[in-house]
């Protein structure tokens, strides 16, 4: 009878140890010396989309008269900007267009003002800024400029180059500073980021630069500023 008790008693021990052992090498170890760290690689790039907006504001105490002059101001300009409509050079779509209720000092509803807009866009800086120019029914609101997926491509690779290098080098001093001879990657995440130095301005803001020239001119000169296109590397690393 001892004998069973016995044996029952070292099975059990034995089952014990198997899933504390399992349970143990389940968990991982608390990470020593692990390094986080992050750096940016970037280049100026010269910004060469165009974006200009038009755009018009009616208002009126009848919503359908309202929103019929909206739509025929739009559908006039948009006959004549896509006469001169061409891809990546010029494209032409329509932006806000909205109706909304204006109320009186009652509360109630007295009238109804609206906004349609037109956007050109590309690389075509005069193409984008004589077929402006023309259109009768819009005035310009905002000029922007952006830059095209080709660009950024294009200087892309030497920002992450620049990212990597810079990562590189940090971790390499800060090993070295904590008293480690090196380092070896653990984890590493890449993002892109394009900067543009400060926000489209509206055309009011812009009237000094960007004004409307003679009829016979029939252009509206506009100059690209430069985008930064930045890298960012970020993780980190186990000093040895």
């Amino acid at each position: 009878m001892k004998l069973k008790n016995t044996r029952k008693f070292i099975a059990a021990s034995a089952l014990f140890a198997c899933a504390g052992t399992a349970f143990a090498q389940g968990i991982n170890p608390v990470p020593e010396n692990v390094l986080q760290l992050s750096a940016t690689g970037s280049v100026e790039v010269q910004q060469d989309v165009l974006v200009m907006t038009l755009g018009t504001t009616k208002e009126g105490t009848d919503a359908n008269a309202v929103q019929t002059q909206l739509r025929q101001a739009i559908d006039s300009a948009l006959t004549e900007a896509k006469r001169d409509a061409k891809p990546q050079q010029l494209d032409v779509r329509t932006g806000t267009f909205g109706l909304y209720p204006r109320y009186g000092k009652d509360g109630k509803v007295n009238g109804w003002q609206g906004r349609a807009e037109l956007v050109l866009q590309g690389r075509d800086f005069p193409r984008i800024t004589s077929t402006a120019a023309r259109i009768q029914t819009l005035s310009i609101s905002q000029v922007g400029f952006d830059l095209s997926r080709e660009a950024r491509a294009k200087v892309e690779g030497e920002a992450q180059t620049r990212a990597i290098e810079a990562f590189k080098t940090r971790a390499t001093e800060l090993a070295r500073g904590f008293g480690f001879n090196g380092y070896t990657l653990r984890e590493v995440a890449v993002n892109n980021n394009e900067m543009i130095p400060g926000p489209r301005m509206p055309m009011m803001a812009k009237a000094a630069s960007v004004t409307l020239m003679g009829a016979e001119d029939s252009g509206i000169p506009a100059e690209a500023g430069k985008a930064q296109v930045v890298v960012n590397v970020s993780g980190s690393v186990q000093l040895r």
